[in-house]
C-alpha cells in the first residue's frame, strides 16, 4: 500500500456538504487532473459543464430526481459524452468524406473518456479533502437536462458529480471479493458465482449495521430486481435524435 492507493480504499460517496466553496483554483486543479486520464487515439471526447447557479443546481437537483445535495453541493460537474468537436474537425478537414461519428464505437469511445476522466477527477478532489458523489438520475428525464444545459447534437450528459467538503461520517461500503472480480487468463465463472455468495453474506451483514436491523437483502437479490425491472428506457431513442447508436 501506499499514499496513492490508501486514499482509493477510502473512497465513499457523500451526499452532505458544508457550505465552503471550492475556488476556482480547486477545480481547475481537479479539471485538470482530470483531463491527464488515457483517452482513446487523444479524442479527449467528452466535457465537463461546472453548474455553480442556484438556479440551476436546484433545477437540475429535481430533474435527477429530487436529490436534495445535488442543490446543496457548492458545485456540480456534469459530464458529458462530447462528439461535436470531433464532427466539427471532420467537416472542417475532410468534408468530402462521410463522418461515422453517428458509430456505436464512437458512442463507446466518447462515454469510456468521459468515465475515466471523470474518475481521475473524483480521485483529485478527494486528495483535495472534499467528498464526491455520482448522480446518474440526470439520464431519468435526460432530455430536460440537455436542453437546460443547451447540449448540441453529439453531445449527452453522461452523469453528475457533486464535489464539496463533507458535512457527514459514512462507511465504507464493501465491495465483491477479489475472486469474484479478477480472472487469470480466462473467465472462470464458478470462482465469480463463488464470490457473489461470499459477497451476499458481506452485504447482508454490512446493511443489517447500516440500517440497525431493518434491511438485510443481499446484493444478488438486489441486482436481480434492479435487472428486471425497466429503468430509463427512453435514454436510446434521445441519443439516436442526437447524433449517436444509428449504426
Amino acid at each position: 500500500m501506499n499514499e496513492t492507493i490508501e486514499l482509493m480504499m477510502k473512497h465513499r460517496s457523500v451526499r452532505k456538504f458544508k457550505p465552503d466553496p471550492v475556488s476556482e483554483e480547486q477545480l481547475a486543479a481537479i479539471v485538470a487532473a482530470g483531463q491527464m486520464a488515457s483517452s482513446s487515439s487523444n479524442v479527449q471526447a467528452y466535457s465537463i459543464i461546472a453548474v455553480t447557479d442556484q438556479e440551476q443546481k436546484a433545477k437540475l437537483a429535481e430533474l435527477a430526481g429530487g436529490q436534495a445535495y445535488v442543490n446543496e453541493c457548492p458545485v456540480f460537474l456534469v459530464w458529458c459524452a462530447d462528439l461535436y468537436r470531433l464532427k466539427d474537425a471532420a467537416k472542417r478537414h475532410l468534408p468530402e468524406k462521410e463522418s461515422y461519428a453517428d458509430s456505436t464505437e464512437n458512442f463507446m469511445v466518447a462515454t469510456i473518456d468521459a468515465a475515466l476522466a471523470s474518475q481521475n477527477a473524483a480521485l483529485a478532489a478527494e486528495s483535495l479533502g472534499f467528498g464526491i458523489v455520482y448522480i446518474g438520475g440526470l439520464r431519468t428525464r435526460i432530455e430536460e437536462v440537455a436542453e437546460l444545459l443547451e447540449l448540441p447534437d453529439g453531445v449527452y450528459p453522461v452523469y453528475g458529480m457533486c464535489i464539496g467538503v463533507a458535512d457527514q461520517e459514512t462507511g465504507i461500503r464493501p465491495r465483491l471479493p477479489l475472486k469474484a472480480v479478477l480472472h487469470h487468463n480466462r473467465y472462470q465463472p464458478e470462482q465469480t458465482l463463488e464470490g457473489v455468495q461470499e459477497y451476499d453474506v458481506t452485504t447482508t451483514e454490512y446493511l443489517k449495521e447500516r440500517t440497525h436491523g431493518e434491511r438485510k437483502t443481499p446484493w444478488s437479490e438486489l441486482m436481480a430486481k434492479r435487472l428486471t425491472e425497466p429503468a430509463r428506457m427512453q435514454v436510446r431513442a434521445f441519443l439516436e435524435r442526437r447524433g449517436f447508436l444509428k449504426r
